[in-house]
Parts: structure tokens; sequence; C-alpha cells
């Protein structure tokens, strides 16, 4: 059963309460960024391209059906594809949040990361919320070919993190999403100030067992 206009119009209003609070606590800034929530019918609403986290007009936040095409709202971000091949490759994946978060865009630009897993696994709520980290390729910000490659990595995970770009976090539910982005954010600046300092992470042994017990992301 599709969502009334009333349950839209309240998930309308939960993006633009985490965009502006997201923004507040300078974790996006200016016109980046960019939320999605998907539908029951199978569409979504995302933030308008070219839209400020910070003031989102709940009203002009765009809906799209199935197939992509807007129904109402403003023109969606030019990011869409990346949200979409998320949602493509992740059926159980309710929300996507995508940031240019300072630290974890810091990490995407360390010449030396490992590109299947970025950050080690320094906490256990890094690992319960956000998993094995994967790097993904530069590519101009609105190819479609970035798309694609988030594709070929979405399946297995919940999180990517673009080149010189920042993350993409999927979560069963919009507050899951903000919550996983959150975590990756604050665990990247713990990288960073660990670098050099050979920390203690956790071992495979305790990853393992925070999987058993709460399943991957």
């Amino acid at each position: 059963m599709s969502q009334s206009p009333h349950d839209i119009n309240v998930l309308r209003e939960q993006i633009a309460t985490y965009g502006k609070s997201l923004f507040d606590r300078g974790l996006t800034m200016g016109s980046s960024g960019n939320i999605s929530q998907r539908l029951d019918d199978g569409g979504w609403l995302m933030t308008p391209t070219n839209a400020c986290l910070g003031r989102l007009d709940p009203a002009r936040i765009s809906r799209l059906d199935a197939q992509g095409i807007l129904i109402d709202g403003d023109a969606p971000t030019k990011e869409h594809f990346l949200h979409r091949a998320m949602y493509d490759e992740r059926p159980q994946s309710g929300a996507i949040v995508h940031l240019h978060s300072t630290h974890s865009v810091a990490v995407s630009c360390l010449p030396d990361v490992n590109p299947c897993e970025c950050i080690p696994p320094l906490t256990a709520y890094y690992v319960m919320r956000v998993g094995k980290l994967p790097l993904v390729p530069y590519y101009m910000p609105g190819d479609p070919a970035l798309g694609d490659a988030v594709r070929g990595l979405a399946g297995k995970h919940c999180a990517v993190l673009l080149v010189n770009h920042g993350p993409v976090v999927a979560g069963k539910t919009l507050e899951a999403a903000v919550y996983a982005t959150e975590e990756l954010e604050e665990t990247a600046k713990l990288f960073l100030l660990l670098q050099g300092k050979n920390p203690r992470g956790m071992t495979p042994e305790q990853v393992a067992e925070l999987e058993a017990k709460f399943g991957r992301p």
C-alpha cells in the first residue's frame, strides 16, 4: 500500500529536519550533500538540486515515481543516479545520505588508504553501523559513470567513499542512514588523529563476534 499524502508530507518534514541538523553541526555546507528516502510505491523523495540542507522547504523536496520521473517538488539532486544505484543493489535500504563531510573527504584524499577498507575497524559502533568502507575512484561530479562504479560495490556495502568527494551511506530508515553517516564522520576524524601512532583497532575475532550478533550493516 502506498503512503497517503499526509504520510509523504511527514517524510518530507523529516528529511528537512535531519538536513538542518547535519548542516547546523557542520557536516555539510553550502548546497553540498543530498538525502533521499524510498517510498512504498517504489518511488523516492530526494532533496532538490542546488538546495542547502540547512534551509530545505519540505514542500519543494522532489518526489519521483518508480521510473525516476518527477511527480512534484523541484528538480532532484543532480546526483540522483548515486541514490538509484544504491537502492537498486540494496532492496533492504530505505534511505540514503550523501555528504561532503570534512574528515571523511580528507580520508578520501589520502594516497595510501586501503581501497577495500578505507578506515580500519577502530570502534565497535563503526563496525555495527558502517562495516567495511570501500573507495570509489574519482569521477567528475554528475558523471553517470559514477553510478555504475557505486553499483558494483553497493550490494556488499552499506557505505562507500568517493575519492576527493565524500561518503554515500544507506540505511534501513532515514534515522539509521543519518546515524551511520555521523558514525563514519567521527571515525574518519579518529583515523586522522591516529595517523602515525600505530593504533589498536578491533581484532578480526572481535569484528566477527559483532557481525554474528548484530549482522552486517
